[in-house]
This record gives C-alpha cells, sequence and structure tokens, in this order.
C-alpha cells in the first residue's frame, strides 16, 4: 500500500478515535486551566449518569456509548484484513495479537502488569492531587442499580481493547510501514496515550505518558497486545469498581 495512502487512512482512524479524545482532551485542560481555582479544585467524571432519573434510560445510554465506542476498533480489524491489496488475505487482529491463542500467557502477564502499573499509579494520582497537579478524578457516578457494576466492568474493557489496540498494536504497525524508527514511534504512541488523558491534569498526563512507554516496550517484547489489554482492563475495573465501593468511606480518596 502507498506511504500516502497509509498516513491517510491511519489519520482518519485517529481523527474518529482517540486523536480527537486527545483534542478534546487538551481543550477541556485549557478549560480548566482558564477558570478559578487550581486543579484539584475541579473534577473530572470518566462514568457518569446520562438520565439519573431514569435508570433504563440512562442503561441504555451506557450500553450506547459502550458499544460505539468500539466501532474504531472494527474498523481497525477490517483495514488490517485489508493489507495484501483489495481480498481479505490480511492477518487482521491477529497480526497485533488481540485473539485467544495464549489465554494463560496474557491472563498471567496482564495480571502481573495490572498490579505494578496500578499500584504505582494510584500513588502518582494521590501524590499530584496532593501538589495540585491533578483534577479530581471521579471514576463513576452512576447511579446504585442492579446494572451499576456490570456497566462500570464493561466500560473498562471497552477503554482497553480500545486503546491497546489503536494505540498499540495499529499505531505502531502503521508507523513502522511508514518508515518511522522504533524510538519516533514509542514516543508517538506514548505522547498520543498521554494527551487524551490531559483532562484529568499534569498528573495525568505523565502517569500515562509513562505507561505508554512501558506498554510499548512490552508489546514489542511479546509481539501480542492481548496481554497489555487485560493488564489495562484489570486496571480500570479495579478504579472504577473500587471508587464506587469505598467513597465517601476512606479518608485517603479525594472526592468530588
Amino acid at each position: 500500500m502507498p506511504p500516502r495512502v497509509l498516513r491517510h487512512e491511519l489519520l482518519l482512524v485517529l481523527a474518529l478515535s482517540l486523536g480527537a479524545s486527545g483534542i478534546s482532551a487538551i481543550i477541556s485542560f485549557t478549560g480548566v486551566l482558564t477558570r478559578p481555582g487550581g486543579l484539584s479544585d475541579h473534577a473530572a467524571t470518566l462514568n457518569g449518569s446520562r438520565a439519573p432519573d431514569r435508570p433504563w434510560l440512562d442503561l441504555a445510554w451506557q450500553l450506547f456509548g459502550i458499544s460505539t465506542a468500539l466501532v474504531p476498533v472494527a474498523l481497525v480489524a477490517h483495514l488490517l484484513l485489508r493489507e495484501r491489496g483489495g481480498a481479505y488475505s490480511g492477518p487482521g487482529l491477529r497480526g497485533i495479537g488481540f485473539d485467544l491463542r495464549r489465554p494463560g500467557f496474557d491472563l498471567g502477564w496482564g495480571a502481573l502488569v495490572a498490579a505494578g502499573i496500578g499500584g504505582s499509579g494510584l500513588l502518582l494520582y494521590l501524590g499530584a492531587h496532593a501538589a495540585g497537579a491533578s483534577l479530581t478524578v471521579v471514576p463513576e457516578s452512576l447511579p446504585d442499580e442492579w446494572w451499576k457494576y456490570p456497566v462500570l466492568i464493561a466500560s473498562a474493557v471497552q477503554n482497553s481493547v480500545l486503546e491497546e489496540v489503536i494505540v498499540v498494536g495499529y499505531l505502531l504497525r502503521r508507523l513502522q510501514q511508514l518508515g518511522w524508527s522504533p524510538a519516533a514511534a514509542l514516543v508517538a504512541s506514548s505522547v498520543l496515550r498521554g494527551s487524551y488523558h490531559l483532562y484529568q491534569g499534569v498528573g495525568g498526563f505523565f502517569g500515562n505518558v509513562a505507561m505508554g512507554v512501558i506498554f510499548v516496550w512490552l508489546y514489542r517484547r511479546w509481539g501480542r497486545v492481548m496481554p497489555l489489554v487485560v493488564a489495562h482492563a484489570l486496571i480500570d475495573i479495579v478504579a472504577f469498581v473500587g471508587y464506587g465501593l469505598l467513597a465517601g468511606h476512606v479518608s485517603w480518596l479525594p472526592t468530588a
């Protein structure tokens, strides 16, 4: 495929997904900076209610948002299948290691990575918040309905699949095909990951850039995004569900 076509394809995928999220986060962060008060005086809600007075409608909106957020992943799968000309003979998502061929490896290493990054990430957030470099992150503000925690888990899985497939597997593959050096591709992937977390503040940006560097290194070592998807999902599940269970009951957890 000609480099010009690859560049246009990559820009379109990012414009429809996490590239647009990065620009949105930058605009949001600029808005916070220009409001009175420090960063820690403002809150960023990750999973908010869309119709708090009508739980059934709220659930419909939550499921709609989760499912449509995965459309760019389906697009990437389609594009990877079409890599070898017009026929559907490309590697698809299996080419970036998004499959179920090695469940034990993926679950084991994913859990180990989640434990290391999740613990250090929490400490980084608490420190950045105390220093005034981070907004108060509210992982969830859903109503106490039967579907609350299933939706939070589904949201965590959706985040992990979207980010790791696009920002690691797909992006690195396309940048390599475009002739980028490994170091430049690592910087691009990591900064992109940090950019769409900038709505959380400076701490969120740098913490996710560091996570991006680690994830790119692990992807190149393993050749698979699946352990990263598992790790990211576990980190978000603990954050979302843990906040729902602990908010207002422990003194060390910042709340809005």
